[in-house]
């Protein structure tokens, strides 16, 4: 039976892949333990690990370690597979990163699959020009809309807040047809106070800002 550690995250699959075998290991003291490097990998080596048994074991556990790492060592893998999927011996294959079609078929053989994928990290979606031209224009609906959809997107409301007090500041500083330099200082202001009246309270800063934009 075929135990299947994968994914894109290779120190995680390894990681699991080995504290698969130490569990194991616990429960069954007395089986004997075999790990196959990629360079070990060949068809009468797997089959041999699939078959083994002895006097005074029932089954033996097996570690194929990374074998699509080496050309030879993926193909005598694959080879083998109804062997190995059918051997009463747990075999672990720990195969990181493997290709669509190994995947497929060896998803397929598996008793089990353990898939650790790493996180793709999010990309930035840069300047939000959109959140600061619609406060700019004091278009109150807009900025309610921008300030949804950001908090929607991803963004935390601490970034969206620094980005609204940031053009607040900036109207104060260069002018804007839009608002007079008081209301643009008293929008900083408001800004401000609205970001210590949500830490002291323990408001959401998302929904303050929401509730905000519509006071406008």
């Amino acid at each position: 039976m075929i135990y299947l550690f994968h994914g894109s995250d290779a120190g995680k699959v390894r990681a699991k892949a080995f504290a698969w075998v130490e569990a194991a290991r616990k429960k069954q003291p007395d089986a004997p333990y075999l790990r196959i490097a990629p360079d070990a990998v060949t068809e009468n080596a797997l089959v041999d690990a699939a078959t083994a048994s002895g006097l005074f074991f029932n089954k033996q556990l097996v570690l194929i370690d990374d074998p699509f790492s080496l050309k030879a060592s993926g193909e005598a893998v694959m080879d083998t597979l109804k062997v190995l999927a059918q051997s009463p011996n747990p075999i672990a294959i720990l195969a990181p990163k493997l290709k669509a079609a190994e995947t497929k078929k060896l998803e397929a053989a598996a008793e089990k699959e353990f898939k650790f994928d790493a996180l793709k990290k999010k990309e930035s979606r840069g300047f939000n020009f959109e959140l600061v031209g619609a406060l700019s224009s004091k278009n109150r609906e807009k900025l309610w809309k921008e300030i949804a959809k950001a908090t929607r997107e991803g963004d935390a409301p601490e970034m969206i807040h620094g980005l609204l007090h940031w053009k607040a500041r900036d109207m104060m500083n260069k002018g804007s047809s839009g608002w007079s330099d008081e209301e643009s200082r008293k929008l900083s202001l408001d800004l401000i106070e609205l970001l210590s009246d949500a830490r002291s309270e323990s408001l959401d800063l998302g929904v303050a800002l929401e509730r905000w934009a519509l006071s406008l």
